[in-house]
């Protein structure tokens, strides 16, 4: 008799929430901007319909797939090998951003597709070597491989390379990995993450913005104005705390029930990037306390479930890749919305299921298809 398969209704039930929650605050988000670009109110809804339509039929492709299918090298390596091909064929192809293969009016931007991937790999190559873990063996092989997608991530993209190293920092700590390698990774994390802060001028201009806005210590560490002088190159960094002082406005505005829904002025072309990375504040002023709490609450019911396949699956592929895909998609949102409260330094990371984006959306709704696999197959 074939095994009766239990759908995680609770999980379910939220990101189907949260899809259409995002769908509604994007179109009070990006009307005003699509009708001055496009000369329609709705263009960004109907591209994030199309997009929220192929995320969910990717979900529930993965939901009624078994996930020990994906237990396989194919799975492991392929996913992570197509993914960074296509980084290098984006740093091409987009010769300004290095972020978007367009074609035929559709885009795609890979380093988003970069998140399930390395859960996959994660899960695989953690499973297989759990009990050497602390081996050179399996140290230097897994090492490599994030390495190489962290690197070309963050390229153009280094709020996602921050999500994706995360990640792995927290499976391999939770995997039993020594605390002096984590020692290492971390002064090499620290090293290379400033030579990628330097590396663009408006990335400095945010840090800097962040921990020195005035900058008074920057005229005692620079009195010359070299620095000043290389941020000056980038015209997005003229005044890089606008857009955290425009959010924290909206934020402020909403009070604890909001403004109502459509009625927030922020989105009217003050606050940069309202319905992508900054669609938490629109949350804030239009939805207030309340509703931002309610946001929050859907991530941390998507933590609750998530964790609660990794400590109660027996399978250890399934367990790892729970948390794997959990981390990616908590530790985004936080980050989005830390971001979004001046918490931490501007970065350009969407907000998942929220944001406009199709890649986003897409990625997102793969990875959280998989988690409902774990759920119904783990049994």
């Amino acid at each position: 008799m074939a095994q009766r398969l239990k759908t995680d209704w609770i999980l379910l039930s939220t990101v189907v929430a949260m899809v259409s929650l995002g769908l509604v605050v994007m179109f009070s988000a990006s009307s005003l901007i699509g009708q001055v670009k496009f000369q329609s109110s709705t263009y960004f809804l109907m591209r994030q319909l199309g997009w929220a339509v192929i995320g969910l039929a990717a979900l529930m492709y993965f939901k009624k797939r078994d996930f020990r299918t994906m237990q396989t090298p194919a799975w492991a390596f392929a996913s992570l090998g197509v993914v960074l091909a296509l980084l290098v064929a984006v740093y091409f192809l987009d010769q300004r951003a290095h972020r978007w293969i367009r074609f035929a009016g559709f885009s795609l931007q890979p380093s988003e597709l970069a998140k399930p991937a390395l859960a996959i790999f994660l899960a695989y190559f953690i499973s297989l070597r759990a009990r050497a873990i602390n081996s050179r063996h399996t140290l230097l092989p897994a090492a490599l491989a994030v390495v190489m997608l962290t690197f070309m991530v963050v390229v153009a993209d280094l709020g996602t390379a921050i999500v994706l190293l995360l990640t792995a920092v927290i499976v391999f700590f939770v995997a039993g990995l020594e605390p002096r390698y984590f020692a290492l990774a971390a002064a090499a994390a620290l090293l290379f993450g400033g030579i990628a802060v330097i590396s663009k001028p408006y990335r400095l201009g945010r840090v800097l913005a962040y921990v020195d806005p005035e900058h008074h210590l920057l005229s005692k560490v620079d009195p010359e104005g070299r620095l000043k002088k290389y941020l000056r190159k980038a015209s997005s960094v003229r005044d890089p705390g606008y857009q955290a002082r425009q959010s924290k406005i909206a934020v402020g505005t909403g009070g604890v029930i909001g403004v109502g829904l459509m009625q927030g002025k922020q989105k009217l072309l003050y606050l940069p990037e309202a319905h992508t990375d900054f669609i938490y504040a629109v949350v804030g002023e239009e939805l207030g306390l309340l509703g931002s709490a309610a946001l929050l609450a859907g991530f941390l019911v998507i933590l609750w479930r998530g964790m609660r396949l990794f400590w109660t699956v027996p399978d250890e592929f399934g367990r790892y890749l729970a948390l794997g895909i959990t981390t990616v998609v908590v530790v985004q949102a936080l980050i989005n919305m830390s971001v979004v409260l001046d918490l931490a330094p501007t970065k350009g990371i969407p907000l998942p299921m929220i944001s406009s984006g199709g890649s986003s959306l897409l990625s997102t709704l793969m990875s959280l298809g998989m988690l409902l696999s774990i759920s119904e197959h783990a049994g």
